[in-house]
């Protein structure tokens, strides 16, 4: 059971994109089809658990759960514009690069001299990783990759606080569930007023999207209790072979084209990528 629950996030949270990006629509539409369905989940869970929660705390989950709308909006904008098979191992690898610098200017991480060490050389990885992915073949080049790694660059930032705000928290992972997704479905709702988009609450895309919501949550719960029966280290580790997944699934499944040159850097830049996770993670 231990191995299942490592492995479910992993897997979901690598169909996610795929499955995002089969749906018909546009990023409006899928991302509020993810809120509402990771909504729709937490309310059931909250029902069954019971879990308890402060208000203070409610607040803060509703408002992680905002900023992971702006860092969720960005990858899907990025499907459309470079693909998923390059999206998703960028994406990451800034994460993992904000989540660590994070950990030590905020957190008090990589105390030991040991620890700094291995945590600068798993930066250099990620960088690296990054950057090899990142990379097309001259003439492949374009404004819209340039646009949208600036953008990715940017929106991570809400993936960043989204991660932060509940390390600073005592409350348990299940019970800051349901705020957490109350504060993606205000922040999606308040993104359609100001866009001036009403529209996409009747359009067909965005219930289909629903799906997306329900996978997140399999992939956000599965995760929650591996941490529990697993440790941090282990779950951590085992779910970042998410990005191997979709980034594969996308040249696979969605019929998205390297070359082979390109195909060869994007799998040096993910090995890099998952061996960066594992080196600041573990040491």
């Amino acid at each position: 059971m231990n191995i299942v629950l490592m492995l479910l996030p992993a897997i979901a949270w690598g169909i996610l994109p795929l499955t995002v990006a089969r749906i018909n629509g546009k990023p409006i539409n899928q991302i509020l089809g993810t809120a509402v369905g990771t909504l729709t989940v937490s309310i059931v869970v909250f029902l069954v658990m019971r879990p308890t929660i402060s208000i203070i705390s409610f607040l803060l989950a509703a408002l992680a759960g905002g900023f992971w709308i702006i860092g969720q909006l960005g990858q899907y904008n990025a499907y459309r514009s470079i693909g998923v098979s390059q999206t998703m191992p960028i994406s990451t690898g800034l994460q993992l690069i904000g989540t660590a610098f994070i950990g030590v200017l905020i957190f008090g991480e990589w105390a030991s001299v040991n620890a700094k060490i291995f945590g600068v050389i798993g930066i250099l990885l990620l960088i690296i990783g990054v950057f090899l992915t990142a990379r097309k073949d001259k003439g492949d080049q374009h404004s819209t990759q340039t646009e949208t790694l600036i953008m990715l660059v940017l929106t991570t930032i809400g993936f960043l606080v989204y991660n932060s705000i509940p390390r600073a928290m005592t409350s348990s992972g299940l019970a800051i569930f349901l705020p957490e997704s109350v504060g993606m479905v205000v922040a999606v709702l308040l993104y359609i007023t100001f866009t001036h988009q009403p529209q996409v609450l009747r359009e067909k895309a965005s219930w289909q999207s629903l799906v997306a919501g329900f996978i997140f949550s399999i992939a956000a719960i599965t995760y929650i209790l591996s941490v529990r029966d697993n440790g941090v280290n282990s779950a951590f580790v085992v779910s970042q072979l998410s990005v191997v997944l979709s980034t594969i699934g996308g040249m696979i499944f969605l019929h998205e084209k390297k070359s082979r040159h390109e195909l060869t850097l994007t799998i040096i830049g993910l090995i890099l990528i998952v061996g960066g996770a594992i080196i600041t993670t573990i040491f």
